[in-house]
């Protein structure tokens, strides 16, 4: 599924956009479309932070003068493929979720780690159990990315074979 997405929003965006195919993430509920933007020109000398000011405002330019195409593109991919679609923008290292779903997943903890949790938003880390859930399995995510990658990698390899299978 995953590589039919990339092929169908790389046909289907205006030329011009990024500077290659985006990147398509996909899960159960939302396809995130996040691509590169052409790098601005930036002034001789110019210092890291006019550099990360005109990367996060050369994001946001192409944020608002997208956004009408932007809708269509997702109402189509939303009728087409039954998932929400969300888009994002990298420049020069700044990288911007524009729209992503926040999706409530039920989960049974035992003790110990409610109490991870309750550590966290006692000492201020997170305002919510919920907020430092997310903030759990994104440091997990950031910490694990070499493993998470093989793995990743794996299941790619059981969605081509089950693609390859009989049909029911």
């Amino acid at each position: 599924m995953q590589a039919q997405l990339r092929g169908w929003f790389a046909g289907r965006l205006p030329d011009g956009w990024f500077t290659g195919a985006p990147e398509v993430i996909v899960d159960r509920e939302e396809i995130a479309v996040v691509g590169v933007l052409p790098a601005p020109d930036f002034p001789e000398g110019a210092e890291e932070a006019e550099r990360a000011g005109l990367a996060a405002g050369t994001v946001a330019r192409f944020r608002e003068d997208t956004r009408d195409q932007r809708i269509v593109i997702a109402r189509e991919a939303e009728h087409r493929f039954q998932r929400k679609v969300s888009w994002g923008a990298a420049c020069e290292g700044h990288t911007e979720m524009f729209t992503n779903l926040s999706v409530p997943v039920m989960t049974r903890l035992r003790q110990p780690e409610r109490i991870v949790l309750d550590t966290l938003v006692d000492s201020g880390v997170a305002r919510s159990r919920s907020d430092a859930l997310a903030w759990c399995v994104r440091l997990v995510g950031k910490n694990a990315d070499e493993w998470l990658a093989e793995l990743r990698e794996a299941l790619s390899h059981v969605e081509r074979a089950r693609a390859a299978g009989p049909r029911l």
